[in-house]
């Protein structure tokens, strides 16, 4: 008996270590939580409240109800904008979403040869800020343009170059999102339909559209928001006509009138919050079309359909390539159109401004940093609400500020970070004006596209590996080092890519944030545009264009490497 006490003795600090451990690292779990959420809320939340707040106010800070709104519909410049920004954006999304389902019908749903290369083509926009296409739409449709004829007298100027510039500037979104609901099919349903002697027009209206028909529509809602808030094609092409995305600018930048840059803000809040909430509810009410017991779709060869397709895709990438590359041209002519000999002179940016190269090395700066910092971040937060267990309630609550960031414009929290950070009150106000307040506006910008794509990852994982770290007394921590972050590197190699190509291209973002010691090259293209100063601004935008090259081509390196050392275990799992 004296023994088993013995025994029982021994063992109870055992137990009560390992009880200890297991409360701190909930502990451990509960605090991370708390500092993602902290961090978004930070970042997004607490600068949406205080624009909103900003929009009721005078400039005495006192509250005035709606008369701000009331003195917005007063103003005739004002109230016209909205109507243009809706006009543009219907015909522009409308154009988009057509020509990108003919496209994305044309990648999954023929045997047209060169598929990947077609669709890389499509995708060159992604890689070059939305001011450089709208660049090369005045070398093209300006008064000294090499194809003005074909605008038939009419001026790029105005609503048809923000069409034009939209319709590629977000075609390649629309690609993606129509591709992913283009790709998977039931083979059965069109097997039936054929049985039925249903004519492929009929076909097409009656499978092919229903079984796609939501991502349709969430590509539509994503499109005319994207361009309803996009700053950088109207502030090249829009010319005097007015829209939302401008105004803003205008009535901050060049009325400092505040809170009536706080109530245009609110309207360009609000397709987005719509286009939000209609898109969630979609996908809750979205069925799945492909089953456990669906057949994949084959696609058999047909020579017209195909030469169809093939040539329809070729003239889409042929204008992508045609777009950037007359921007990348016109950097290096003399004198456009006059002097078409070539020079490098529109590349020595310190004989073209004081800033010279810096506004590219910031650039560089806050690429690096919006990747680093924002992909740790993005992924901890999305490894502690998909593996942990610990406090259901603010794991929801952290997943709910994850995707707030989607329903927020870049040209919107940029305003919402004037009135939050450059508040004395405020302690982080020491932050604003520095290269630390973009990174942190970028991040939370781009927060909710990498924060899906770690989820993605991670529930491709099985839940097992916590578990049997746990019951080996494995702390969490150190799952997440050796097993799941090796396993995960890819989508973290995209993560990294996806915010650092964004951070360098954007405009709308850090529009209001940037001084004097950290502008960028995105908003020296702004400048050098607005002043006249065409080719140099065309020879910045191409070099964020080949620094966004450079980096993708080395993702695809990598990403080749970190499959063959990472990933063999899916290989041996598949043979």
């Amino acid at each position: 008996m004296e023994r088993v006490r013995v025994t029982d003795v021994s063992m109870q600090p055992a137990g009560a270590r390992r009880t200890g451990r297991l409360v701190s690292e909930a502990w451990l779990a509960r605090l991370g939580l708390l500092a993602v959420a902290s961090f978004l809320a930070i970042s997004v939340a607490l600068p949406l409240y205080a624009l909103l707040s900003k929009s009721v106010e005078d400039e005495n800070k006192a509250y005035v109800g709606l008369a701000n709104f009331v003195r917005f519909f007063d103003e005739p410049g004002l109230a016209v904008s909205v109507t243009n920004s809706i006009k543009v954006s219907f015909a522009a999304a409308t154009i988009t979403i057509v020509l990108a389902f003919l496209f994305s019908h044309a990648l999954t749903r023929t045997a047209m040869p060169f598929k990947g290369l077609l669709k890389g083509a499509a995708m060159i926009p992604l890689l070059a800020p939305s001011l450089l296409p709208a660049i090369a739409l005045i070398y093209y449709f300006g008064k000294q343009g090499v194809a003005r004829v074909l605008l038939f007298g009419n001026d790029i100027y105005g609503p048809i170059g923000i069409v034009i510039g939209e319709v590629l500037y977000s075609f390649p979104h629309a690609v993606l999102m129509i591709s992913t609901a283009l790709a998977t099919a039931d083979q059965r349903l069109y097997d039936a339909a054929v049985s039925l002697k249903a004519s492929p027009w009929r076909i097409f209206w009656s499978v092919t559209l229903p079984g796609c028909r939501y991502g349709l529509i969430s590509a539509y809602l994503a499109v005319f928001t994207l361009i309803f808030t996009d700053f950088g094609v109207p502030s090249v092409v829009g010319g005097s006509y007015p829209v939302l995305a401008t105004e803003i600018y205008k009535q901050v930048v060049g009325r400092f009138d505040f809170e009536m840059g706080a109530v245009v803000g609110v309207f360009l809040l609000l397709p987005a919050v719509f286009s939000f909430t209609v898109d969630r509810l979609i996908q809750q009410r979205q069925s799945a079309m492909v089953t456990a017991a669906a057949v994949p779709l084959t696609i058999k060869p047909n020579r017209w359909r195909d030469g169809l397709a093939l040539a329809f895709a070729a003239a889409i990438g042929l204008v992508m390539i045609a777009v950037i590359g007359m921007a990348a041209f016109a950097s290096f002519i003399k004198f456009w159109p006059y002097n078409l000999t070539l020079t490098l002179k529109n590349y020595n940016f310190p004989a073209i401004d004081s800033t010279g190269w810096y506004v590219y090395t910031n650039t560089l700066l806050l690429a690096a940093s919006t990747a680093c910092v924002g992909a740790a971040i993005v992924f901890l937060g999305a490894y502690l609400i998909e593996k942990t267990r610990q406090d259901a309630v603010l794991r929801n609550f952290t997943q709910l500020l994850c995707m707030l960031p989607l329903a927020v414009p870049g040209i919107v929290l940029g305003l919402a970070y004037i009135f939050f950070f450059n508040n004395p009150g405020n302690p982080l106000h020491f932050t604003y004006g520095t290269m630390t307040i973009l990174v942190l506006c970028t991040i939370a910008h781009f927060y909710t596209v990498p924060h899906m794509t770690a989820l993605t990852a991670l529930k491709q994982l099985d839940r097992e590996f916590e578990s049997v770290g746990a019951s080996l007394r494995v702390p969490f921590h150190v799952t997440l080092r050796r097993v799941t972050i090796p396993v995960c590197l890819p989508a973290l190699l995209d993560i990294w890519v996806y915010l650092f190509i964004n951070a360098a291209t954007t405009v709308s973002a850090v529009v209001f944030l940037y001084s004097a010691q950290t502008k960028l090259a995105s908003i020296t293209i702004v400048h050098w545009n607005d002043s006249g100063r065409l080719a140099p601004a065309a020879a910045l935008g191409t070099v964020l264009f080949a620094t966004s090259c450079g980096v993708w081509l080395l993702q695809a390196v990598l990403s080749r490497g970190l499959l063959k050392r990472t990933q063999a275990w899916r290989r041996r799992n598949q043979d």
